[in-house]
Order: C-alpha cells, then structure tokens, then sequence
C-alpha cells in the first residue's frame, strides 16, 4: 500500500524537476541572447554511437533534441564537462572519448561547442534534463536544437554512418 503513495511522490517530484528546468532554460537562452554579457559561452557534447544509433536527449524543456553535453564550468576541460554531463542526463560513464572537432555557433546565444565522439556503458536513466533516447541520425537533424545541427551536417560530409 505504501509503494502506490511513494511512487505518486517520485512522479510528481519528477514533473516539477522538469518544470524547473525548462523554465530555468527558456529564460537563460532568453536574456542570454539579448544581453551575452560573457561573450560566448563554452559547451562540450559526446556522440554516442550504438550501430546505427545515435544518443540523444528528449529535452524536457521543450525545445527537441539535443547531444548528451551542456556548458563547461571554468575549472574545468571541454573532456571533462562532457564525461560530466553525459553522466548527468545518461546515467552513463564514459570509458573512452575523443575530439573529433569544435566550432563557433551563434545561433540562440553564442557559444563555442566542442564534439567527442565517446564510448559508454551502464543502464540509461532520465534527468531533470530530458530523457535519453537511441535514433537514427537522419531521424535527428530536424528535432535537433538548431545550434547543433552543424555536428549532424559535419556528420554527413565525411559520411560517417
């Protein structure tokens, strides 16, 4: 009889965890494209390939698709901030990553994205990011957050499956 009300608190902890963190986004690319006090912001994703698959996260705000990754925190490398995030909204650990590439964006708010490609094991579970998904990369680029649709292309150009 208790798991029904324990169960009931987890989902409505999670619905408002989202909640948060879609308002917090929204707003954050919202004044940050307006006023982008810092100048261009650091960020660093991992492509995680399983065959044919690619992984993507579900974004809970709303706005589509999105590489595992997120902005990388002064102290510390573009690797370490990937290896961070990927874990954060995966669940997964990272063994084995490298730097395929990194350019400028300023699409929504400017920002330099850097790329890995990375290996990864473990069972995947959701975030108050979004929720992790397996696809195909050619079912990505039209949901994908327009400022990182540049990785699918750069994908696409040395016809990497």
């Amino acid at each position: 009889m208790l798991a029904f009300p324990m169960e009931r608190s987890f989902s409505v902890l999670k619905r408002i965890n989202r909640t948060l963190f879609a308002v917090l986004s929204r707003t954050g690319v919202w004044i940050y494209s307006r006023l982008p006090i810092f100048g261009a912001l650091r960020a660093a994703v991992a492509i995680i390939r399983k065959n044919e698959l690619v992984l993507v996260i579900a974004r809970s705000d709303g706005r589509g698709l999105s590489f595992p990754g997120g902005f990388i925190s002064p102290w510390e490398t573009p690797e370490q901030a990937a290896l961070r995030e990927v874990f954060e909204e995966t669940g997964l650990q990272v063994g084995k990553s490298s730097l395929l590439f990194e350019y400028r964006s300023a699409v929504d708010i400017p920002c330099v994205i850097t790329v890995f490609e990375a290996e990864a094991t473990g069972e995947l579970r959701d975030s108050w990011e979004g929720s992790p998904r397996w696809l195909r990369l050619s079912e990505i680029r039209p949901l994908l957050l327009p400022n990182q649709r540049e990785i699918v292309d750069r994908f696409a150009e040395t016809k990497i499956p």
